[in-house]
């Protein structure tokens, strides 16, 4: 027997927390289009400049989408893959332009 309650509804936001390091193994890459562009003006309503996005090595794929939208985004600095302790070439660290005052 399966418990309807048990599966999430597609259609319902999930809430995530904004802190600067961002999964995205639970979501869609069809969604990265507005999840990472949407996470990262998140951020920086949060004061947060420095993100990571874990994206999984993988055929690289997902890395691939990530990078291109960090590279067509006004509020990345820089992008680069992540140290060996931090995910290697799982991760990806963004810095972000700090809003103006």
């Amino acid at each position: 027997m399966v418990d309807d309650d048990a599966i999430p509804d597609p259609d319902v936001p999930v809430p995530i927390a904004i802190d600067g390091t961002l999964d995205l193994h639970h979501f869609s890459p069809k969604d990265l289009g507005t999840l990472i562009p949407d996470y990262l003006e998140a951020c920086l309503a949060r004061g947060i400049v420095h993100v990571r996005l874990i994206h999984g090595r993988g055929i690289g794929a997902v890395q691939r989408s990530v990078h291109a939208l960090l590279a067509r985004s006004p509020h990345v600095v820089s992008y680069r893959l992540a140290e060996a302790e931090r995910g290697g070439r799982g991760a990806t660290l963004v810095d972000l332009r700090p809003p103006q005052p």
